[in-house]
């Protein structure tokens, strides 16, 4: 178990990703550069957020 740098709430990082996790996951690896540190909930609501704001991103 580990604990969410965002919400701080503890998670298992070995939990299935849905296709938002999935998307969360990558913008952790290559923009925010915190992957591993982030729970599932985090990952989706991030990856959600990137589609409606980040449209720099979605070109």
């Amino acid at each position: 178990m580990k604990t969410c740098s965002i919400c701080k709430n503890e998670f298992d990082e070995n939990e299935p990703r849905s296709l938002y996790g999935e998307a969360g996951e990558w913008l952790a690896g290559e923009l925010f550069k915190d992957a591993g540190e982030l729970c599932l909930s985090c990952l989706e609501n991030r990856a959600r957020l990137s589609m409606m704001y980040c449209h720099e991103m979605n070109t």
